[in-house]
């Protein structure tokens, strides 16, 4: 079994921990993807691999939030903590706003 790209805290933060690969984070299917790379946060615009081997061919992991080894449902408040150090909040109730990603801790080492 190769080893995650992320850790799940608590019941709604992911911690990106290998720089090599990113996280492609999906919240359910109305909800835009969220690209997690060593260097920060941005929602994805580019088209979602299928399936979890095309995301590796990428260089990234697939981060599904609905699924049972995640979170298991929908989340409207999303923490991702950064290799950059920072932590970073995703609130989907201001998706189209620039309150959707916003910096919540910044360098926590």
């Amino acid at each position: 079994m190769t080893e995650k790209a992320f850790l799940i805290s608590g019941r709604n933060t992911i911690i990106h921990k290998i720089r090599k690969l990113d996280l492609l984070v999906t919240n359910g299917d109305e909800n835009p993807p969220i690209i997690v790379t060593y260097k920060g946060i941005k929602q994805y615009e580019g088209k979602i691999p299928e399936n979890k081997r095309d995301a590796k061919m990428m260089d990234m992991e697939l981060v599904d939030i609905t699924t049972s080894d995640v979170f298991g449902d929908e989340k409207t408040l999303v923490f991702i903590q950064t290799l950059n150090g920072k932590e970073y909040k995703i609130d989907y109730t201001k998706i189209g706003t620039s309150m959707f990603i916003k910096i919540h801790q910044d360098s926590i080492f």
